[in-house]
């Protein structure tokens, strides 16, 4: 009755693709980058197993770019349909899908000048970015809605980043008068993190899709993750150094943040600078602000009830400026940097790992997946000189 095609995120985590055609109309759920190593990555990224212009809807789990950095490059090469996600996801790409965009404009200037020769070797430009941004449709959670002729779709909450779904299908033939229901997990979160609603359970489906990126392993508790993030900025703030925090700009740097406000709260960690140094995060952590819907009863208990920010606290600095990010390689310990990209492939995190890696006083703590070939698994593995 349906048909799957899946041209990304299988035997592999990044690049979440999956076209489903279903009596002449093909359904795109996800379309995310692959990343890791450059070469490899921009021929999977500008290929794909079918034409763009005959898709005829996106679905969209949520806002992380192995999931919908690609997007841009698919309206670059002809589909003109709309792309479903829920409000909050549809805010988050508004920031990433253009920051995506700027990152690949940077890097294809820096290969120029490198090579000295014109480069074309970005896969889309802020236009491209702008132009898919135009295409999307925000939806509830829990509202169902027509995603082609004999589709019909609705979003649960996922619990894995803010605006993150889990989809549910229904495929109905009119012909023969078959149903088929079909679950797509997106990535899916785990009750009892911070600030997120736990994930909710699936109507129940003929076909499940779903994502097992940490399948094989058992997660430990979040309270212990807390004790764990206690005793290492402790340990850091004992040698008066600096503690480097790659981080992604969604979602990780956020609960970083939390965490962080909870021991400051509680007088757990000494008053020291942190500071969250990437424009994106904080442009980011404005969307969350806008969507307290998405938080947990414990986030409005704890914060929103009593009127304070769960993103904001005395030691905390949201740095924009260039200058302002720089000026932190010369001040001295101990503080807590927080910065962008998540596996130290660009962005500010550069700089600071360049100017810090050394110093013995100085710690580097990874708080998310580092991908095969990425600078972050190289330094987490211990390779040397990376």
């Amino acid at each position: 009755m349906i048909k799957i095609t899946f041209a990304g995120a299988a035997g592999e985590v990044t690049g979440s693709k999956h076209l489903i055609e279903f009596k002449g109309k093909k359904i795109l759920l996800d379309c995310g980058m692959f990343q890791g190593r450059r070469k490899e990555a921009a021929v999977k990224n500008a290929e794909y197993p079918f034409d763009p212009k005959d898709v005829d809807a996106v679905v969209l789990s949520h806002a992380h770019i192995d999931h919908s950095g690609n997007i841009p490059m698919l309206v670059k090469k002809g589909f003109e349909g709309p792309i479903y996600s829920t409000f909050a996801t549809r805010d988050l790409c508004n920031y990433m899908l253009r920051d995506s965009a700027y990152i690949q404009e940077r890097e294809a200037e820096w290969l120029r000048k490198k090579k000295k020769k014109v480069i074309d070797d970005h896969l889309y430009n802020l236009e491209d970015a702008e132009k898919a941004l135009a295409q999307f449709r925000g939806i509830d959670y829990e509202q169902s809605f027509v995603v082609t002729e004999g589709v019909v779709a609705c979003f649960y909450d996922a619990g894995h980043i803010l605006g993150s779904a889990v989809v549910h299908l229904i495929f109905y033939d009119k012909d023969t008068g078959e149903r088929h229901s079909l679950g797509f997990t997106g990535d899916l979160g785990r009750p009892g993190l911070p600030l997120l609603r736990d994930p909710q359970m699936l109507p129940k489906c003929d076909t499940l899709i779903t994502e097992t990126t940490y399948g094989d392993r058992f997660h430990g508790a979040v309270t212990t993750i807390e004790e764990e993030l206690e005793d290492i900025v402790n340990g850091v703030c004992k040698k008066g150094g600096k503690l480097i925090i790659p981080a992604f700009s969604l979602e990780r740097t956020q609960e970083i943040v939390y965490h962080l406000n909870l021991l400051h709260k509680d007088k757990k960690i000494p008053e020291i600078p942190i500071y969250v140094d990437s424009p994106l995060s904080g442009n980011v952590t404005e969307v969350f602000r806008g969507h307290p819907e998405c938080f947990d009863k414990e986030t409005y208990r704890e914060f929103l009830d009593q009127g304070d920010n769960p993103f904001g606290f005395g030691s905390l600095k949201y740095i924009r400026d260039v200058a302002d990010s720089k000026a932190l390689n010369d001040k001295p310990g101990p503080m807590i940097i927080i910065s962008a990209s998540g596996m130290c492939e660009h962005g500010r995190i550069l700089h600071h790992l360049k100017n810090n890696l050394q110093g013995h006083e100085n710690s580097v703590l990874f708080v998310g997946y580092q991908g095969e070939h990425t600078l972050g698994r190289k330094i987490r593995d211990g390779e040397s000189p990376v």
